[in-house]
């Protein structure tokens, strides 16, 4: 497919009749991607850069590497195919297909819709009569994928992935239809949900199976949520029930213990994040409190214990997995981008159950560093790992040292990017009765439902770069309502909502909410400054957060972070990189109390806050004697790393001594 708009015209008729679901099964009901335009900088970048390359990009390589042509082949079966690949190709097609419904919203294109209507169309004739959807198997089904079985759901709790595949083709299609209206797509995913709810379960002639690698749950719960059918609820809700009961009982699968009993994140990491969103999903949907208490307890594990100051998760490259507790190691950390895409949907859930903004905290934090990385600024390359250090030898998969590639030969995560950078307008906002939250700060317009009324909300701001965040609020007629706009955690004094990093410098950040020009002192509420008033239109709300470079310490039991400090700003976590320091930047050390300079830096990795702070370089003369010698040492946004080449890269550096010992 050639580089080109790739986003379907929609109607406004369409676009009016499903823009704000009334209910989403949450307590707190999220404001749709289809509401919000983003109009900021910051983020607009990455949106045309997703818009612009990275979706013709996925596009054009499920066409380069057979994705289109497994489901050409499986609407036409034969014994002579040689079934190749990875046993959830599919599913690129499916990430694609949502990122581009997404992305519409901004850049609608009538030529694409021809185009993922024609992609549709072969997808639809792959599926077998009674709704499967599979084409590993369908293909050749005497000689299906050898990860697949002989027969259907066989191997589905090991490497089949047919209920994997079900997830994310109904993530796709319920995206697809939100955005367009459509039902072509979304009618595929129901036709291979049904197929999977008439076959598994514990009734006559059906067989207990859960996933192997969670997401269907997410799907389900979703797909219950736009039907009103609760037979995928309960499907959604069986998966759950049934983990830890069947032959599957390993960590990595987090089938070790039943999820009521589980209170430490293990195993696989995007596996884990996909079925902990899952948990949260049925727990909202169906109010079971232990379901709740359980995802509770394995957030309070992870935050306190198991996550990376950048919001990455999975420290090990074996199994992709979570390490134990405190093991957050830097050079050969993980961090897969799938897994902090895990991370953001679940704590955007645990926000829409609880109404807390410890969970934003997360969420902001992983979005802006560890997910963010992910992706080359122009979009077009990508990390599978995410490590907070790198030596330019380390080797982390056959393919040799950590470099952005422009695909991977499993795609999970270049196919994901895809999908989540174009849903990022539906975080932004969020409506409980009278309460509109405002979590996410990004020049931006919405439209929203308040009581049955409608509310325009003009967000303009130069986040993250600084912390003024200027809101209007313009119902159509005076209403009263209550605006939450979170305050984060980093200008209360606290990195996350545990002790697992804590703010070494002494500093106190403050700040202020203004109502047309009037200062508002308001006490907090889970993380929100409350504003109840009768709103009148173009009220305009002015919001500062005192924004400076802080000095970040580890939890003393995070062996690899001892002795050393990291730097941040805002929401954005910084490193030191070699191509701004020609230097060795493992042989520094920073200040007790270091001096950090802002400087803007906008023709630079298109467009940053650059820091410098004077530090103590450690060298040795020719005769071998140690020399110290004062040096500048510049950092850039870790989300920006590696787009000069490889090389160096810390976000931990030393700061006394002991440290040398690393």
């Amino acid at each position: 497919m050639k580089k080109t708009s790739i986003l379907f015209l929609f109607t406004i008729c369409c676009l009016s009749a499903i823009s704000q679901p009334t209910n989403s099964g949450y307590p707190i009901n999220p404001v749709p991607f289809t509401s919000v335009k983003v109009t900021d900088q910051f983020w607009g970048q990455r949106l045309a850069a997703s818009h612009e390359v990275t979706i013709p990009l996925a596009f054009g390589k499920c066409e380069e590497t057979g994705r289109y042509e497994n489901f050409h082949k499986a609407a036409h079966p034969s014994p002579d195919y040689k079934v190749g690949g990875l046993a959830f190709d599919d599913t690129d097609v499916y990430k694609t297909i949502e990122g581009a419904s997404y992305s519409m919203q901004t850049w609608p294109d009538k030529k694409l819709a021809q185009y993922i209507d024609s992609v549709l169309t072969i997808v639809a004739a792959a599926q077998e009569p009674d709704g499967y959807l599979y084409t590993s198997r369908t293909m050749n089904p005497q000689h299906p994928h050898h990860w697949a079985g002989l027969e259907r759901w066989e191997k589905v709790e090991d490497l089949s992935h047919e209920f994997y595949n079900l997830g994310h083709l109904l993530e796709g299609a319920i995206a697809h239809y939100q955005a367009t209206g459509k039902r072509n797509f979304l009618d595929i995913a129901i036709r291979y949900a049904d197929c999977v709810e008439r076959s598994i379960g514990d009734k006559p002639g059906q067989v207990a199976r859960v996933p192997g690698h969670q997401i269907a749950e997410m799907g389900l719960a979703k797909l219950y949520t736009i039907t009103g059918e609760k037979k995928y609820l309960d499907l959604a809700k069986y998966f759950l029930d049934k983990r830890g009961y069947t032959t599957r009982k390993d960590a990595y699968s987090q089938a070790h213990k039943p999820i009521l009993e589980q209170d430490e994140a293990v195993g696989h990491a995007v596996r884990a994040g996909y079925m902990y969103s899952g948990i949260a999903d049925v727990a909202a949907l169906t109010g079971d409190t232990a379901y709740i208490h359980a995802i509770d307890r394995i957030w309070d594990n992870v935050v306190s214990k198991k996550l990376y100051i950048t919001g990455g998760i999975g420290a090990r490259h074996q199994g992709e997995a979570f390490g134990n507790n405190y093991e957050l190691p830097n050079l050969t950390a993980y961090n897969e981008t799938c897994a902090a895409i895990a991370n953001v949907y679940w704590n955007y859930r645990l926000f829409l159950l609880h109404g807390d903004a410890k969970y934003f905290d997360v969420l902001e934090r992983t979005l802006y560093n560890g997910l963010i990385s992910g992706v080359s600024l122009d979009g077009g390359t990508f990390f599978y790992p995410n490590p907070l250090e790198s030596d330019g030898k380390y080797k982390f998969n056959s393919e040799g040292t950590l470099v952005r590639q422009p695909w991977f030969g499993c795609a999970c995560c270049p196919s994901n990017v895809s999908r989540f950078i174009p849903s990022l307008p539906g975080y932004v906002y969020a409506v409980n009765n009278s309460d509109v939250y405002v979590n996410l700060f990004m020049g931006n317009t919405a439209d929203l439902t308040v009581n049955g009324k409608k509310v325009s909300l003009t967000q303009s701001t130069d986040y993250p770069w600084t912390g003024d965040i200027h809101i209007k609020v313009s119902p159509r007629s005076k209403q009263q309502f209550t605006l939450k706009v979170r305050v984060p955690g980093w200008v209360q004094g606290q990195p996350l909502p545990s002790d697992l990093y804590s703010y070494a410098d002494g500093k106190k950040l403050n700040y202020t909410v203004t109502v047309n020009g009037a200062k508002v002192d308001k006490k907090l509420e889970k993380g929100y400054f409350a504003i109840s008033r009768q709103w009148k239109k173009d009220d305009v709300v002015e919001v500062h957060f005192d924004m400076e470079p802080r000095v970040v310490k580890a939890n003393d039991k995070v062996e690899a972070d001892r002795n050393k400090i990291s730097i941040e700003r805002g929401p954005i976590v910084y490193c030191a990189e070699w191509a701004d320091n020609d230097f060795n930047i493992f042989n520094v050390m920073l200040n007790q109390k270091p001096e950090i300079r802002v400087e803007n830096k906008p023709d630079l990795l298109k467009g940053i806050h650059q820091l410098k702070t004077t530090v103590q370089l450690l060298t040795q003369n020719e005769t071998g004697r140690l020399q110290v010698k004062d040096v500048t040492l510049s950092l850039i946004p870790y989300y920006a790393w590696n787009h000069r080449g490889s090389g160096n890269m810390a976000v931990w550096l030393l700061q006394n001594l002991n440290g040398l010992n690393r």
